[in-house]
This record gives C-alpha cells, sequence and structure tokens, in this order.
C-alpha cells in the first residue's frame, strides 16, 4: 500500500491551506494516522495524528489550535487543515499510517509509523 500526498503549494503568513493524503489500495480501517514534517536541514517533526481505534487526536504545540487533522470516510482520504500559516512552518510534509495499537508516546517517532507518502512541500512566504 502506497499513500498519496497532495495540496501543498506557495501561501502567505496568515493564508490557509489543506493538504490530503490517500492510500493506494484499500482503506485507513482502524489505523493510527498522522502528519510529520520536515524543514530543511531539520529532523522530521510530529505535527498531528488520530488514533481511529480510540478516536482522540493529537496535535504538536506549535500547531495546535490552528491545524485540524480529519479523515473522510467516504472519500477514504485524509487531511490536514492548516490556517493561519507562519513562514515557521514551510516543510515538506508527510502523510502517515501507524498500527491501531499505536500508544501514544510512540505517536511522536516517525520509526513508529509503518507507511508513509512521499511528502507535499508547503512554502509560506511573502
Amino acid at each position: 500500500v502506497q499513500l498519496q500526498a497532495s495540496g501543498g503549494g506557495l501561501v502567505q503568513p496568515g493564508d490557509s491551506l489543506r493538504v490530503s493524503c490517500a492510500p493506494s489500495e484499500g482503506d485507513f480501517g482502524r489505523s493510527a494516522v498522522g502528519w510529520f514534517r520536515q524543514a530543511p536541514g531539520k529532523e522530521r517533526e510530529f505535527v498531528a495524528a488520530t488514533r481511529r481505534s480510540r478516536g482522540d487526536t493529537f496535535y504538536s504545540g506549535s500547531v495546535k489550535g490552528r491545524f485540524t487533522i480529519s479523515t473522510d470516510v467516504a472519500k477514504n482520504t485524509m487531511y490536514l487543515q492548516m490556517n493561519s500559516l507562519k513562514p515557521e512552518d514551510t516543510a515538506v510534509y508527510y502523510c502517515a499510517v501507524g498500527p491501531s495499537s499505536l500508544i501514544v508516546s510512540s505517536l511522536y517517532i516517525p520509526e513508529s509509523w509503518h507507511t508513509w507518502g512521499q511528502g507535499t512541500l508547503v512554502t509560506v512566504s511573502s
């Protein structure tokens, strides 16, 4: 199974953008789904995740209140709605799928996730 991410682009500070991610086959089922990002010269960092088996959602402190992760079962697509974008949000955004048994402390660790999308670039600049 592959994940296809899309929706990145160039926006201005304060703008909104939504990135999407869909599997090449099957559906998300009860898996954990999440988003990470990687800025140039930096390590990949956790952004947001939902444990579909438990119905709970987690955000990094830097995006909480501005970003929203969601899934559309009918479209079999996950989204990351990003509002009030800042230049420091500039990065390649990666979607990921992990096991339904993923514990909270493991959500933030990239190695805990088993399937990754190819990434979509979001640039926030005036």
